[in-house]
């Protein structure tokens, strides 16, 4: 049986710009996504602790060590900037790799900067 888990979460990021006018999707510091194992074109979801939204979106890198979370396109009508947001992505696994799995989880402080990863 196939089981869909967290595999990656960088958590209450704080939303530095929103770009109405960009195609889409969310650019997000090179840097956090090394650290929380995402990449570049995936898929993820973004939470707005602030507004309650739940949307899906896929990754643009941004500069390394910027800090940079920006939401683009039309994503960028369901945040406000200084919002934080938590980042999450989701993988398919076996049971038998389950056993003792865990997720990445990336904590940040207010500028976008690791506090802990876990």
């Amino acid at each position: 049986m196939i089981l869909e888990f967290l595999q990656s979460k960088i958590h209450r990021a704080t939303v530095t710009d929103a770009n109405l006018n960009y195609v889409g999707s969310i650019t997000i510091d090179e840097t956090l996504l090394k650290s929380a194992k995402m990449r570049e074109w995936q898929k993820v979801e973004i939470l707005d602790v602030n507004n309650g939204e739940r949307f899906q979106t896929y990754i643009i890198k941004g500069k390394a060590g910027s800090g940079e979370i920006c939401l683009n396109g039309a994503a960028a009508r369901k945040v406000q900037k200084g919002d934080k947001v938590i980042i999450v992505t989701y993988g398919q696994f076996e049971e038998k790799e389950l056993q003792n799995y865990k997720p990445t989880i990336v904590i940040v402080d207010d500028d976008n900067k690791i506090i802990e990863t876990k």
